[in-house]
């Protein structure tokens, strides 16, 4: 019987751990950074873009597993066409990011970080950040409501936040159930001063907060991107900075990661940027390498895995 490979995008997996979840279907196991290629090649677990390209160097491909939430950088259209099942891992740092998201939310409305920029500077000022909100009342406007969005809504509640939620899939009676207020998407702007952001990827929420979508949140409110660069239009975000529209904003994910001479990482005195982070402790780092192989080991096995976005017949 021909042998099969199941290759690995090398670094980060743990290579040992996918080679032990592996061995019952008999797969060989590599660690190969890109480009990928092979007749004999049935399975890519990726954390990098994949291409229809990338899949046609791979005839035999079955699948393919992403260690990630997301998986707008997988051309899933052409996967579907090959017949190659897509499978992400779609719960497994909720809590992770939902912490993030919170922790990036009270460092803006505390100038925690804009704080510490200046004492290291030499500057010894309490008043140094601005205007510091208090936590209890403000008003949090969280922009999808799935696990991620929920769980950053029940923990803003519990600090005594009042939380405004829009999700066109979400029925509003749900999102009241959870203690939130449902609301549409501009409603939400307009009366929010803090925003957070945690739908996936599409050409329709591409760019969903721009010009016209800054204009209308409260002079001096805050906006937290945890989720996808491409949800911003971050020129737009970095103006509204600079004319104090926004007294602060916060992104995990940048559209060049990681930054480059050519694409550097934004600064700006009241902008705080992580490398993209938020989903990491090491729970949740071995759960998604765990989920995504034994994604791939269902598929090898004849069976249908789990987190499959695209359907094989």
């Amino acid at each position: 019987m021909k042998s099969q490979r199941v290759l690995v995008d090398a670094p980060p997996f743990p290579i040992e751990l996918v080679r032990e979840l592996l061995a019952p279907t008999g797969a060989v196991v590599e660690a190969k950074a890109r480009p990928w290629s092979g007749d004999d090649v049935v399975g890519l677990l990726a954390w990098d873009a994949v291409s229809a390209a990338d899949m046609a160097r791979m005839p035999a491909l079955k699948v393919v597993a992403t260690c990630s939430v997301g998986y707008d950088h997988i051309d899933v259209a052409a996967a579907a066409q090959r017949g190659v099942w897509v499978c992400n891992v779609p719960d497994y740092c909720v809590d992770e990011m939902a912490d993030s998201t919170l922790a990036l939310l009270l460092a803006l409305l505390r100038g925690v970080v804009a704080l510490d920029r200046t004492v290291r500077l030499g500057a010894w000022d309490d008043h140094a950040a601005g205007r510091l909100s208090r936590l209890r009342g403000t008003r949090l406007g969280v922009i999808g409501f799935g696990r991620i969005g929920r769980a950053v809504a029940a923990r803003a509640l519990a600090l005594g936040m009042e939380v405004w939620a829009t999700d066109p899939v979400v029925q509003a009676r749900d999102i009241e159930t959870a203690g939130v207020r449902p609301a549409t998407l501009d409603a939400l702007l307009e009366s929010c001063t803090a925003i957070t952001l945690h739908v996936p990827l599409t050409p329709r929420t591409e760019k969903l907060i721009g010009v016209r979508e800054l204009a209308l949140m409260p002079r001096g409110a805050y906006l937290v991107n945890t989720a996808r660069a491409g949800l911003i239009d971050a020129e737009s975000v970095y103006a509204a900075l600079e004319s104090e529209q926004l007294a602060g904003a916060a992104f995990d994910v940048l559209a060049i990661e990681p930054p480059t001479a050519e694409h550097p990482a934004p600064t700006h005195p009241r902008l705080i940027v992580t490398p993209h982070s938020a989903w990491y402790s090491p729970e949740s780092e071995r759960e998604v390498y765990r989920r995504a192989t034994l994604a791939v080991r269902a598929v090898l096995e004849g069976r249908v895995p789990d987190g499959a976005v695209t359907s094989v017949r």
